[in-house]
């Protein structure tokens, strides 16, 4: 074979060889696209299902609260917790006070039901948790704490309470629980009325009591106020009369453990300890 026929069967080799090399690639770049195309159907797809789901979730009703959640203290969607005070009862009428919100429970605003058992005397402060999956809320209450008790008569229980933030409580909210240790004040409010007393007065009762507990070593049972003049504090041993209660009825306080030991070796029945005077003076019972 010439020269000449060997160039031209070599170029024909060549021809049909970059022919079908751009062949393979024309099919290499038509599966790359179908490849591509099938890939951006499945992302389309994916993400549809994605969103009928993720809609379908959202309209599942576990995650919104039941229309009656305020029907009911026996509800699962609703609890009360840390209420010692405040009855459930009067804390789930002041929820009713609201509408059940029909969103989802992590686009409810609980500010208003905040607001709505904030009224509520004894109540101080309010912290409401929601729970997602299933909606439900959980109200978990702080109270005012208990300072001293009024009493119309030594007889006669409680009718009311003043709380250490001097805040007076009525008597929709009687009787405390004995787990509250106050001071029981026996008062007619004549004289000095209860209603009236501020924060000042309330400290100047709890220090009054503190004093005669620490000097006595014995819990004060009531401290009678019915005559703001001729006030007496009594303990299970004996009555201390203090006449008017005023600052200096703090230092009278410190001559009790002086009588106490002489009231108790005495046979008769003592009617009470006098610290009106300068002279110490333990009245019998006649």
């Amino acid at each position: 074979m010439s020269d000449e026929e060997e160039i031209i069967v070599t170029s024909k080799y060549r021809q049909k060889r970059r022919l079908k090399q751009a062949k393979m690639q024309r099919q290499v770049r038509h599966s790359q696209r179908r490849l591509n195309k099938l890939r951006s159907m499945w992302k389309l797809f994916i993400l549809i299902m994605l969103i009928v789901i993720s809609y379908g979730i959202l309209k599942m009703p576990q995650w919104r609260l039941h229309t009656n959640a305020f029907d009911s203290l026996n509800k699962p969607s609703l609890e009360i917790v840390n209420n010692k005070i405040v009855p459930a009862q009067k804390i789930l009428m002041a929820l009713r006070r609201n509408k059940v919100s029909t969103k989802p429970i992590f686009l409810v605003e609980t500010g208003e039901l905040k607001e709505s058992i904030m009224k509520l005397e004894p109540v101080q402060n309010v912290y409401i948790r929601r729970f997602w999956f299933p909606a439900r809320l959980k109200i978990i209450v702080i109270e005012r704490i208990p300072a001293i008790t009024i009493s119309p008569d030594i007889d006669v229980p409680p009718i009311a309470f003043f709380s250490s933030d001097g805040k007076l409580i009525g008597r929709d909210y009687m009787p405390l629980s004995d787990e509250f240790k106050t001071v029981r004040i026996i008062t007619y409010g004549s004289g000095d009325d209860y209603r009236n007393w501020d924060k000042a007065k309330i400290n100047n009762f709890k220090k009054l009591a503190m004093y005669v507990e620490a000097d006595s070593g014995e819990e004060v049972e009531y401290i009678d106020y019915r005559n703001p003049k001729d006030v007496y504090v009594k303990i299970p041993t004996v009555n201390i009369r203090l006449g008017s209660f005023n600052a200096g009825s703090f230092d009278k306080i410190h001559r009790i453990p002086s009588l106490l030991p002489q009231v108790k070796m005495l046979n008769k029945k003592v009617k009470y300890i006098d610290l009106r005077w300068d002279t110490n003076y333990i009245k019998l019972d006649e």
